[in-house]
């Protein structure tokens, strides 16, 4: 070994030991003639001492490094002098005396600082991704998503789980998302695809008799990217056999609180986790995934809006709309310009702009003089109605009420919007806070209204509730509910997962239902279909998004921050320069040609 110690692990109690420490240069100060150098490893950072009197060569030797050389430093480890101590780090308590000092190798002067706070454009840090990496914030990123893994790893073990890999390369099969497709060399003109999940296998492991699998498993998608989003993810998959829904729900809360209070344990987190119908979060919250942070919950008032004269509430419900807000409490002391920069962010979202009312007054709002009453302009609405819509909706004196027109499920799209807006503007939710929920009896259908077409909520292999099986030949299909839930936290889409279909009638009928012919399904899903007519046990599971866990752990806004080596937002790597072109060599063995993309 090159060293005897690291680097962050000395203290107090080491004071007289003779160490050798290797690792990067990070700050360098020369004290007249005395040189002060910060020298971190994984572990962290050490300040070491080069007296000229004491240590000449070495001295001399410290006079020519520059920050990020790598070196190896030998000498003794001392207490600080009183009052020179450095509270900021864990080993501000001590310094190294150095005796020698080996340069191990140089560095060119790097392209951006290596500390905490490094002022550099995203893309410059992902170009050189392998310094950005020694900065302490990414490492400790890095070292946060490495504990979570491992946590997860020994809880399932510990629960009869068994991990086993699934293959990378496998057929294309229409589950969602576009596929990334791998020409086949050996058989031209076929192609393979990357896993959107291990859907597919981990059911037929559950049809092999395996009953309870796991996987850290990569997962690849060809689709746009977001800051919650990249080409290719991790997440945990897992899948049981002979269970019901609270089985997979009452694990998965049990994995999440034991490993957060484990992994991050200055977290606040709240316990137990709350279970919310897809009905009741898309009434109260406009959303699928919300931010149970803070309140600010939606209220529906469309009777109310219709008693209007009000061309925009009007026209909207003749159309089939609906008109929905909610109430910022002791907001009404907005100006204007506030109101004004609500509008815009309203209208930034698609929305075609946004109805306030303040009730400026101190008194009840049966009570308010119309002038305490600022609406919009248009709206022009008498006091006894804005006591019965502050009765509805909860509003008092000095509240603000918003309210927003349109057609679901656009309408819901632009309250969220609004209402995480409202939540960052009043710096409603703590950033410490864990707010997780699972959110169950999603619809077991979508409509897609551009292809006219009935799409899955969630995938093709979901079942559906119980006692909703015999509506699949109905007419309502939107209204069937399936036994899918999401786990979220803080706004965020965590985990997605289902009890799954294990009998090939139904699942035949749902890929019917989905507008796949008996000949595509064939093709495409024959493989798994086969398989639960040789005994297919019932069984479901969940599959948590790793990235998006560590980032919110991390308080990342960006899952780029918690992966390695990540994609830039149009897909590029930059460090590798990929995607790029390729020999044409290589395309001829595979019987592939370029051409155009036709505008």
């Amino acid at each position: 070994m090159l060293r005897s110690a690291d680097c962050g692990a000395l203290r107090g109690e080491n004071d007289g030991e003779q160490v050798t420490l290797a690792g990067w240069i990070g700050r360098r100060r020369d004290h007249g003639g005395i040189i002060f150098l910060d020298l971190r490893d994984r572990s962290g950072i050490a300040q070491v001492v080069f007296n000229p009197e004491t240590a000449a060569d070495a001295a001399r030797i410290a006079e020519e490094v520059r920050p990020e050389w790598v070196i190896q430093v030998k000498g003794t480890v001392n207490r600080r002098p009183a009052g020179s101590e450095n509270p900021a780090i864990a080993t501000g308590d001590v310094e190294v005396m150095a005796t020698e000092i080996t340069v191990l190798n140089r560095s060119l002067t790097p392209p951006f600082y290596i500390d905490d706070d490094a002022e550099a454009d995203e893309s410059l840090r992902l170009r050189y991704r392998y310094l950005d990496l020694r900065r302490p914030p990414m490492l400790r990123n890095l070292t946060l998503r490495h504990n979570v893994v491992k946590y997860i790893r020994d809880f399932l073990c510990e629960r009869d789980f068994l991990e086993i890999e699934t293959p990378i390369l496998i057929k294309s099969t229409p589950e969602g998302a576009r596929d990334f497709l791998v020409p086949s060399r050996m058989q031209p003109g076929n192609f393979y695809a990357l896993p959107q999940s291990p859907q597919q296998m981990k059911q037929l492991l559950m049809v092999a008799g395996v009953e309870r699998y796991f996987q850290i498993a990569r997962c690849f998608r060809d689709e746009d990217l977001r800051a919650d989003r990249q080409l290719e993810f991790t997440q945990l998959d897992l899948e049981m056999s002979f269970v019901e829904e609270d089985d997979i729900l009452n694990l998965t809360e049990e994995l999440y609180t034991g490993m957060i209070e484990s992994v991050t344990p200055d977290k606040n987190l709240r316990k137990p986790f709350p279970r919310i119908s897809y009905d009741e979060a898309m009434d109260r919250y406009a959303s699928d995934k919300p931010d149970l942070r803070f309140g600010l919950q939606m209220t529906d008032v469309t009777d109310l809006a219709s008693e209007s004269e009000f061309r925009v509430f009007l026209s909207t419900i003749d159309g089939g709309g609906r008109i929905k807000g909610f109430v910022a409490p002791g907001q009404a002391q907005f100006v204007t310009g506030q109101v004004k920069e609500l509008e815009d962010t309203a209208k930034a979202a698609g929305a075609g702009g946004l109805v306030h009312i303040r009730y400026r007054g101190e008194g009840p709002v049966g009570q308010q003089t119309p002038e305490e009453i600022v609406q919009s302009a248009g709206l022009r609405m008498p006091v006894e109605w804005h006591q019965r819509l502050a009765e509805r909706m909860g509003a008092g004196p000095g509240d603000l009420v918003l309210l927003m027109a349109g057609r679901q499920p656009r309408l819901n799209a632009w309250l969220t919007v609004m209402r995480t807006h409202m939540g960052e503007l009043l710096k409603l939710p703590d950033p410490n806070e864990l707010a997780f929920a699972f959110v169950t009896r999603f619809p077991l259908f979508d409509w897609n209204e551009d292809a006219k077409r009935w799409d899955s909520s969630h995938h093709p292999f979901t079942s559906p509730a119980d006692g909703e099986e015999g509506e699949l030949d109905g007419e309502n299909l939107g209204a069937i509910k399936s036994k899918a839930y999401d786990l979220v936290c803080n706004g965020s889409e965590l985990a997605s997962g289902s009890i799954r279909i294990h009998n090939r009638q139904l699942q035949e009928k749902i890929f019917g239902i989905l507008g796949h012919s008996k000949e595509a399904t064939e093709a495409q899903f024959g493989q798994i279909l086969e398989a639960f007519e040789y005994g297919a046990p019932p069984h479901g599971g969940i599959a948590p998004g790793i990235d998006r866990l560590v980032a919110i752990l991390c308080g990342s806004s960006s899952i780029r921050d918690v992966i390695a080596f990540p994609k830039t937002q149009s897909g590029t790597d930059l460090l590798f320069n990929a995607p790029t072109s390729v020999a044409q060599s290589q395309l001829d063995e595979l019987c592939l040609r370029v051409v155009e993309r036709p505008d």
